[in-house]
């Protein structure tokens, strides 16, 4: 059973960069066939694929995140992590990662049970 957990502080302030680090058990990030990725849900909105790590190491982003967005892993660690700068109020929402198997879908066979993030202003 492929676990994931995300970690990371519960409140940024507008401006300043959002941290968050997922910690992956049962399974090994570099796997064949699936990507781990970066999800969010904004209150009241749906779920939104951020961007994503393959098994090689290759990265995709959500284009309308890209250039705030950075994803990288630590295979001797099984984690993959997420910054997201320049963070707005907008950015308030509950961060998931998760395992999936199809780049820019917020689709997942393992995700996380999410952190909420607060940016205040």
């Amino acid at each position: 059973q492929v676990q994931l957990q995300e970690s990371g502080p519960g409140l940024v302030k507008t401006s300043q960069t959002l941290s968050l680090t997922c910690t992956v058990s049962g399974g090994s990030i570099t796997s064949d066939r699936y990507y781990w990725s970066w999800l969010r849900q904004p209150p009241g909105k749906g779920l939104e694929w951020m961007g994503a790590i393959g098994s090689g190491g290759s990265i995709w982003y959500n284009p309308s995140l890209k250039s705030r967005t950075s994803i990288w892993r630590d295979t001797s660690k099984n984690q993959f992590a997420l910054q997201l700068s320049s963070v707005s109020p907008e950015d308030t929402a509950v961060y998931y990662c998760g395992r999936g198997r199809e780049i820019g879908s917020s689709a997942t066979d393992y995700r996380g049970q999410g952190t909420h993030v607060t940016v205040s202003s």
